[in-house]
C-alpha cells in the first residue's frame, strides 16, 4: 500500500467521526505538566466532547498517539484503554526535560463521479458489505483518470501536549518546517497566570500572519460562559496571550491554503489543537 495511502487511513481511523469533530472538540489532558525527576508517570485523557475536558460524547483512538522523549527519540505509550467516552492512557517520564505527545495525521478528503455516479475519497469508508465489515474509505489512488468533478482536499492535523520532567528543554519544540505548527517563543510549560505568553506560528517553517486562534479555559460545565477568545496573529505570525486565571486551557488554529502537496488535490487544510496548563503565580 502507498505510503499516503497508510497516513490517509490512518487519518480516518482516528477522525472516523468528521462531523463529529468539527462540532465535538478534541482534547488530550495530562493530569500534569510539570514533574519533578525522573521517576514519575503522567496519565492522559483522550477524547471529543463539548464542554471541554468532560468526556461526554466519543473516546480518542490509541493507535495514533505517539510519544517524543526529550532528546527527540521514541517513547512508549503504556497501560491505554478505551472506554465509552474516553481513552486513557500513561508515559513513564524517565528521562529529563520535556516530552511531547500527540498525534499527527494527513489524509485526503473529498469527491469524485464516474458515469455521473458521486463517489468519496476518506472519511469513514463504504457502507457494510453483506458480510458486516464496512469497506475500507477510497484514497487518491482509486480514482479513475477518466473521472470528472474531482474535489479533494489534502488535510493535516496536529494535536499535541507537553510535559516536562525537572528542567524545561526544547528538543522536542523544534518545528518541522511542514504543515501547521507554533514555535513556542515561551515555553509551553512554563506558563504563568497574570504573565504574557508568546507563540509564533508557522506554516511550512514560515510565520503565518493574520492566522486565526481559540483558546479556551477548561471547566465551562462549572460555569455560564465559556470564555473562547478569538485572537489573531501579528504580521510577523506571533500571538500574544494574556492568561488571566490559573487553569487548564485549549488552544486550537486552522488555515486552509492552496498548496497540496498530493496530485490531483486542489486546497490544503491543516489544523493545530494543544492542551496548556497555566500555574499560579
Amino acid at each position: 500500500m502507498p505510503r499516503f495511502a497508510r497516513h490517509l487511513l490512518a487519518a480516518a481511523a482516528l477522525f472516523s467521526i468528521p462531523t463529529v469533530v468539527s462540532a465535538h472538540r478534541l482534547w488530550m489532558l495530562p493530569s500534569g505538566t510539570v514533574f519533578s525527576g525522573t521517576d514519575s508517570w503522567v496519565t492522559v485523557d483522550f477524547a471529543a466532547s463539548n464542554d471541554l475536558f468532560y468526556a461526554d460524547h466519543q473516546p480518542g483512538r490509541l493507535d495514533g498517539v505517539k510519544v517524543w522523549q526529550p532528546d527527540g527519540s521514541a517513547g512508549q505509550v503504556q497501560n491505554g484503554a478505551t472506554g465509552r467516552y474516553r481513552s486513557v492512557f500513561d508515559v513513564k517520564l524517565d528521562q529529563p526535560g520535556t516530552w511531547k505527545i500527540g498525534t499527527e495525521m494527513s489524509g485526503l478528503m473529498g469527491s469524485f463521479k464516474v458515469n455521473g455516479e458521486e463517489k468519496r475519497v476518506g472519511g469513514r469508508g463504504g457502507p457494510p458489505g453483506p458480510d458486516g465489515v464496512r469497506r475500507p474509505p477510497l484514497t487518491v489512488a482509486d480514482i479513475p483518470a477518466d473521472a470528472t468533478d474531482v474535489k479533494l482536499i489534502e488535510t493535516s492535523n496536529r494535536n499535541e501536549i507537553f510535559v516536562t520532567a525537572g528542567e524545561p528543554t526544547r528538543t522536542v519544540l523544534k518545528p518541522t518546517g511542514k504543515g501547521l505548527e507554533i514555535d513556542f517563543v515561551t515555553h509551553p510549560d512554563e506558563l504563568v497566570a497574570g504573565e504574557q505568553a508568546r507563540f509564533r506560528f508557522l506554516v511550512d517553517g514560515r510565520p503565518a500572519p493574520g492566522l486565526k486562534v481559540t483558546v479556551v479555559p477548561g471547566g465551562k460545565r462549572y460555569r455560564n460562559a465559556e470564555g473562547a477568545r478569538e485572537l489573531t496573529t501579528g504580521t510577523d505570525g506571533v500571538l500574544a496571550i494574556d492568561w488571566p486565571a490559573a487553569g487548564m486551557y485549549w488552544l486550537s488554529a486552522s488555515h486552509e491554503d492552496a498548496k497540496p502537496s498530493v496530485a490531483r488535490a486542489t486546497a490544503r487544510r491543516m489544523g493545530y489543537v494543544t492542551t496548556l496548563e497555566v500555574t499560579t503565580p
